[in-house]
């Protein structure tokens, strides 16, 4: 059953059961379709979720009007728009459902008060930005530092399930380049 993924999600050594209930207790499960938007540049995110199955697209406009995938989440990720959602400013991002999904959700307010009342929760998210920032960072080094061909194998290996659900120019914009760096990429990649 899927709320004992949630409760393992939230795990942190001093949270106890009786807090992990709580938490669970505050997600609503949520069926979304395919091209179902969660956020839309300019809104203000009011919720979060942990994607129990499915693929989930976070992506911008540039300059020029270029839709560019800035993440993907799958199975048991936290999909969220921090700056949004923690300082209640509208969004540059828009947020989509790849595919069909099942996603659990909660409030901001249900967080803020969880928040508040479980002293574990307030160092799991300590823990877990820090995290968030540890990957934002590797992967800004990563944009710059790696050849495009690293690029795709780190991405095949972390989250293999983008490249068999996500289209391929949305992988090809995440990792800054072109569709036609990514086919070669990939035929390359077969060949050996």
């Amino acid at each position: 059953m899927y709320p004992q993924r949630i409760r393992q999600t939230y795990h942190y050594p001093t949270m106890t059961d009786a807090d992990l209930c709580k938490l669970v207790n505050a997600h609503v499960k949520k069926v979304f379709k395919k091209g179902d938007v969660l956020l839309t540049e300019g809104q203000i995110s009011d919720s979060y979720y942990i994607l129990e199955e499915g693929v989930v697209r976070s992506f911008i406009y540039d300059y020029q009007g270029n839709d560019i995938s800035t993440d993907f989440f799958c199975n048991d990720d936290l999909v969220i728009e921090v700056a949004s959602f923690f300082h209640h400013i509208p969004t540059q991002e828009h947020v989509v459902c790849l595919t069909d999904c099942i996603l659990w959700e909660i409030k901001f307010d249900a967080f803020q008060n969880l928040f508040e009342t479980i002293p574990a929760l307030t160092e799991w998210g300590r823990n877990w930005m820090a995290f968030q920032l540890l990957l934002t960072k590797r992967r800004t080094l990563n944009i710059i530092s790696l050849s495009a061909i690293d690029r795709y194998k780190l991405l095949l290996e972390e989250k293999p399930q983008i490249l068999q659900r996500a289209p391929l120019k949305h992988v090809a914009s995440y990792l800054g380049i072109t569709d036609t760096s990514l086919s070669r990429i990939r035929k390359e990649l077969v060949g050996k």
